[in-house]
């Protein structure tokens, strides 16, 4: 900063107006928006929605009453404006420039109002945008799209040129312009970068199984502090729903270091008092084994106490988890009808992982759940790319839940049901209490046993407990004294006595 003032710099780049971008998501990773008055670039493949979320920036505009104008070298205003009905908007507002004729410009008795950008010298491209500028006086200008400039150049010197000419011009009209791009050139644009105030990179990345991923990135942004890397965003009716990756320092909040009660007094005097408010568990043990239940009464216990949970099933459906809360007496349907349990079926297929933290997010701030259950981190597993990430991820969200007072339920399954198990992914190193389900056989029945491997906060039972599964709910026995190798996978009875419930 130059002049008199002696203003920091920080301050006064603080001072600078900010206009939305029209898209929440990006406003948010930018902390406002964009600087007005400067000029930006949107880059991306074709079909990423570049044009979409240029649309909404100039429609943000028309809601605040200001003048805005599309100048569109590659589409016609009817692919526009149906490109606007398909998202449910109206362009009434929007002034639109075009350079490229429609086919019925090809009727020799229809009256030539617009222009071919092959058939004229790119200056005369220019001087045509110049002036319409000038004709109008918007406050925000959208250019669709750079290719068609660099093909009119033909050569990288003359369109560096033309597009610091756009620049100088734009400069002192109070104007925000966007500049769309689609990559067609051979290499990467650095140029462009130079001269650009801003540069959001739009990718869509096609996955061996599901629906395509989308994602974006600020590559540059001056005077702006923005939150870095990738975000994932879908195209859905209304635009670009963008989901700003999670940073669990950004959020905190204040609440009662106390006991979630699971409603089963032997569960919790297991558990040394219960599982703390703020803290995560991993209910961790072979298919079948009764994770998702025991997982289930935490789930109907916060809601008879009028507080709110939500349970996502990455595995199963509503239906069967319905039906299997009906056999152990749980009333799961009355609390999901009431709305203080949210049960949300997740497909990973075509859920991407920003988008599934931002619905934790709208759980935990919006509908104020107080238990999270993921069921299972299996199935997460699977709408992830690569393992790395999904240990990354995850420890975001555990942290912001842990900083929003969630009590959250993570549950695992192990390959195989008896004997030696495998573990998909080691996430136990996150988890802030682990408990062990395995199935052992006794007496010529097949039996389950829990056990607490791990509790960072207090005290807990060492001990192994057989637990039941039955119409009034999970029943805890006493402790398997006369077991050993439950959980090895070879249980051998030391007892002279009948083990309790072998008859």
């Amino acid at each position: 900063m130059t002049g008199p003032s002696r203003a920091s710099p920080d301050s006064a780049l603080k001072d600078l107006p900010r206009v939305s971008t029209g898209s929440d998501g990006l406003d948010d990773i930018l902390g406002g928006g964009f600087d007005a008055n400067r000029m930006y670039l949107y880059e991306g493949r074709p079909g990423t929605g570049k044009t979409t979320i240029a649309l909404q920036f100039l429609l943000s505009g028309v809601r605040d009453g200001e003048r805005v104008l599309y100048i569109s070298l590659s589409e016609t205003k009817q692919e526009l404006t149906v490109v606007a009905q398909r998202h449910g908007w109206s362009l009434q507002g929007v002034d639109i420039f075009e350079l490229v004729p429609p086919e019925t410009t090809l009727d020799p008795e229809r009256e030539l109002t617009v222009f071919h950008p092959a058939e004229m010298e790119l200056s005369e491209t220019t001087g045509l945008i110049f002036k319409e500028v000038e004709r109008i006086n918007p406050t925000r200008v959208v250019l669709d799209s750079l290719s068609e400039l660099r093909l009119l150049a033909q050569n990288p010197l003359r369109y560096r040129r033309q597009v610091l000419a756009l620049k100088h011009f734009f400069t002192n009209r109070n104007c925000t312009v966007v500049l769309l791009d689609d990559l067609s050139s051979s290499q990467d644009d650095l140029q462009l970068h130079s001269i650009a105030h801003g540069v959001v990179m739009l990718e869509q990345l096609a996955i061996d199984y599901g629906a395509e991923r989308r994602r974006i990135r600020v590559i540059k942004m001056r005077g702006i502090r923005f939150r870095g890397g990738f975000h994932d965003f879908t195209i859905a009716k209304g635009g670009l729903r963008i989901f700003p990756r999670l940073v669990a320092a950004e959020h905190h909040k204040s609440f009662p270091g106390e006991f979630a009660p699971s409603g089963n007094p032997e569960l919790d005097q297991l558990l040394g008092g219960g599982l703390e408010r703020g803290t995560n568990a991993l209910f961790i043990g072979a298919a079948g084994v009764g994770k998702s239940s025991l997982a289930l009464t935490y789930a109907i216990a916060a809601a008879e106490r009028g507080e709110h949970a939500a349970f996502f099933a990455f595995d199963e459906g509503r239906g069967t988890v319905e039906a299997r809360a009906r056999t152990l007496g749980l009333p799961l349907e009355k609390h999901v009808e009431s709305g203080l349990i949210r049960f949300q079926q997740i497909d990973p297929a075509e859920l991407s992982p920003g988008e599934f933290a931002a619905t934790l997010r709208r759980s935990a701030e919006i509908d104020n759940a107080r238990v999270v259950i993921i069921d299972s981190l299996n199935g997460y597993l699977n709408a992830m790319p690569d393992e790395r990430f999904l240990i990354l991820q995850m420890h975001e969200l555990l942290t912001y839940l842990a900083q929003q007072g969630v009590l959250t339920i993570l549950i695992l399954a192990q390959h195989g049901l008896v004997g030696p198990m495998d573990t998909p992914l080691d996430i136990s190193y996150l988890s802030d209490a682990v408990l062990m389900l395995r199935y052992f056989e006794s007496g010529g029945s097949v039996r389950r046993a829990l056990s607490v491997v791990k509790k960072r906060s207090g005290n807990h039972e060492h001990t192994i407990r057989e637990f039941r599964l039955g119409s009034t709910g999970v029943k805890l026995g006493p402790p398997l004294t006369n077991f050993m190798g439950i959980f090895s996978g070879n249980p051998r009875y030391t007892g002279t006595d009948i083990p309790e419930g072998s008859a």
